[in-house]
């Protein structure tokens, strides 16, 4: 009975995701990497549900061990810290001030990086913006009756420097301050499933949740795991249906965000899920999809978000601060016309 609940409720939290609030809409698909997991018995291919979308592993075990339920359990137990979705979990009882709610080392590592990232980026990454989220109809709740003044109120409570972490608790400055990680919670699941097979001794796989990708070694045929990037097109509504661009991903991590496929129009106008914690309203640059290449998924997850948020110029002066981050940026010219910004590393990886 407990198990067919959990069911339940993990089909609940994928519809919400996809339906209502970051589904990774310029989505990373593996290419041909089931076809080859099932060429060589050694490799193992695993998928299921965790944070609110799906999962899909590829890993090579000479010994051909199956760790999906220690994966599963690993990633149950991330959920009962970062999930929103997740009444009972961490985040969620520290949005709605449960004096009991005490953060946990998932909680602590994915708070930390998301204000280093907010500190480093002049606020374009924040985790207070939740409130505005909601209001717009792309967290978990319906969305509000949008004015000026219900912008200006809920601006209030957002800002990454309003919070912090005291020993195990997070301290706000106005109670009905919210936080939301989703922005930043899957690449970090990514890592925490890769950095378990590491530690089985798998020097070869491929992890993915819900677009985000890290890997390592080769694939079943011998090759550098190759990832592509979608078409910018609201059209373009299947994942790996209209490909811009592949790349061979050796050993790094890789997130991809944008506008195109979750959002709304109102009026005529079009509003994506990706919210200016500065100004409180949708994102209205140009960059139409950002892909950002890391050593770890957590990174790349990030920075993905704040090259949609700030904007082309703005991505270039962070690229210029991070030398270690590679970026493969989709825009529109004066024109309209679709052109791409990518740093040197990307020209190399692609296929």
């Amino acid at each position: 009975m407990q198990e067919l609940k959990q069911k339940k409720s993990q089909l609940l939290f994928l519809k919400m995701k996809r339906c209502k609030f970051k589904i990774f809409l310029v989505c990373l698909i593996v290419v041909n990497t089931i076809t080859a997991a099932c060429q060589q018995k050694s490799y193992i291919f695993l998928t299921g549900l965790a944070q609110g979308t799906t999962y899909h592993i590829t890993y090579k075990s000479d010994k051909n061990i199956n760790y999906h339920v220690a994966i599963d359990s690993l990633l149950s137990d991330f959920d009962n810290s970062l999930s929103i979705y997740n009444p009972n979990s961490i985040i969620s009882r520290i949005n709605r001030n449960d004096s009991a709610a005490k953060t946990d080392e998932h909680f602590k590592t994915a708070f930390l990086k998301s204000q280093e990232v907010s500190e480093q980026t002049g606020g374009a990454f924040d985790i207070t913006v939740s409130p505005l989220v909601n209001a717009w109809g792309f967290g978990f709740s319906k969305q509000s009756e949008i004015n000026s003044l219900l912008i200006d109120s809920l601006l209030r409570l957002v800002g990454y420097q309003k919070i912090k972490l005291e020993n195990d608790r997070v301290v706000k400055a106005d109670s009905r301050m919210m936080i939301d990680m989703n922005a930043i919670a899957q690449g970090y699941a990514v890592d925490l499933t890769a950095l378990f097979l590491e530690s089985k001794g798998i020097k070869n796989y491929l992890v993915e949740i819900g677009g985000e990708i890290r890997t390592k070694g080769k694939n079943a045929r011998g090759k550098t795991w190759t990832v592509g990037i979608d078409k910018p097109t609201d059209q373009n509504e299947i994942p790996g249906q209209d490909l811009q661009s592949v790349l061979a991903l050796k050993d790094k991590s890789i997130s991809t965000s944008g506008n195109y496929r979750a959002f709304y129009k109102k009026d005529g106008k079009k509003y994506g899920h990706i919210i200016d914690p500065s100004t409180g309203y949708p994102v209205q640059h140009n960059v139409l999809s950002a892909t950002v290449i890391s050593d770890d998924c957590i990174t790349a997850d990030a920075y993905a978000t704040v090259f949609i948020v700030s904007g082309l110029e703005k991505a270039k002066e962070i690229l210029k601060k991070h030398p270690e981050l590679d970026a493969y940026l989709i825009y529109t010219n004066e024109k309209g016309e679709y052109e791409v910004y990518c740093t040197g590393r990307i020209r190399e990886m692609l296929q």
